[in-house]
């Protein structure tokens, strides 16, 4: 009984990339960016465009997608709960979440790219 039950589980990551979690932490990243950015001045979609970009050329199936985009709203919602104006922290979080997307997006290119 225990193995019908495991079963639906992990068919629903058998059509899940490798990368699938880095993607996913990728994408709350892009979320937070998206925030914090244009908390700090840098109004505009550029964080949203890269992500739609992603899913774009992902082209995920319905769950997968919902999955990513709950992901980039978590992002930008973790920040958004946190602060109303640019300060020191804010500028700090987008620095370390520059570099922490730019690392996963070079490996996830050169490991799965074509």
């Amino acid at each position: 009984m225990a193995g019908l039950i495991a079963l639906p589980a992990a068919a629903a990551t058998v059509n899940e990339p490798p990368y699938e979690a880095k993607l996913i932490r990728l994408a709350e990243i892009l979320g937070s960016l998206h925030y914090l950015r244009n908390l700090c001045g840098e109004p505009g979609n550029e964080w949203r465009d890269r992500m739609n970009a992603i899913i774009a050329a992902e082209k995920p199936e319905k769950p997968r997608r919902a999955r990513i985009i709950s992901s980039f709203n978590r992002g930008y919602r973790a920040f958004s709960e946190v602060y109303s104006s640019c300060t020191d922290s804010s500028v700090a979080a987008i620095d370390r979440y520059m570099k922490e997307g730019e690392g996963l997006s070079n490996e996830i290119a050169a490991r799965y790219g074509n």
